[in-house]
């Protein structure tokens, strides 16, 4: 029986709390807190394509060991959802860790605390920082893969997951470049069909939209492949 959307958000809850017991057990006096973010905290959450997102706020943070012992651990829980597992990490004064501007934007405003001991106040990323980080890494990665699928032949069955999300990354992008914000994928193109971006395919990303809410394989989009260079030239604009 194939499973919905809500039973595996259900499971993935699961897992995270289990995580979050663990964490909590292993790190004693160190631990903070453990919340979800993402799909899981703000809605959209999608059975085939949504990581699960989570966040562990520790007193003076982790280390690479810690890290490895809790994906172990994770495997060990639900290892049909354990791959999913992304997880953000910062100490108390939130100077170390994995924590971007948009994810820390989103554990300011949407995180979910499994479990919290004691309230962080993070430092909330003003819009400059937001489009610094937009235009470095994430800009140049995104452009990067778009780039490679425009030009394959064929779409390997392990690249659909990120051939999708490239598809819809513009959206994302866009949104968050205009308003700071951080938003679902429906949140993104709602907004973008009110504030449109010149150059910008919206059919391509609603028929992306439409796939991935399907929990679909985006094979149906591989002929749009040459489309994603002008996509990411139009946030390029956008960023002048």
């Amino acid at each position: 029986m194939d499973l919905g959307d809500d039973d595996v958000r259900d499971a993935a809850i699961d897992l995270a709390n289990q995580l979050c017991a663990f964490a909590a057990g292993r790190l004693g006096n160190e631990f903070i807190g453990f919340y979800l973010l993402g799909s899981l905290a703000h809605g959209g959450f999608n059975r085939r394509y949504s990581d699960i997102d989570v966040a562990l706020i520790t007193e003076n943070g982790v280390d690479e060991d810690f890290l490895k012992v809790l994906q172990v651990e994770a495997e060990v829980i639900d290892p049909a959802l354990a791959y999913k597992v992304s997880l953000f990490w910062s100490d108390s004064k939130f100077s170390v860790g994995r924590f971007p501007p948009l994810d820390r934007l989103d554990y300011i405003e949407h995180a979910i605390a499994l479990r919290e001991d004691k309230k962080i106040i993070a430092p909330k990323p003003e819009s400059a920082e937001i489009r610094d980080y937009l235009r470095g890494a994430p800009f140049e990665q995104w452009a990067n893969r778009g780039t490679v699928f425009s030009r394959q032949s064929e779409l390997d069955i392990n690249d659909r997951k990120s051939f999708l999300k490239t598809h819809l990354y513009p959206a994302r992008f866009a949104f968050s470049w205009l308003t700071g914000q951080i938003g679902s994928n429906d949140t993104a193109l709602k907004y973008l069909h009110n504030n449109p971006v010149k150059g910008l395919d919206m059919v391509l990303m609603d028929r992306a939209l439409a796939c991935r809410h399907a929990a679909a394989d985006p094979d149906i989009l591989f002929d749009d492949r040459t489309s994603l260079p002008a996509q990411y030239q139009a946030c390029a604009k956008l960023m002048e």
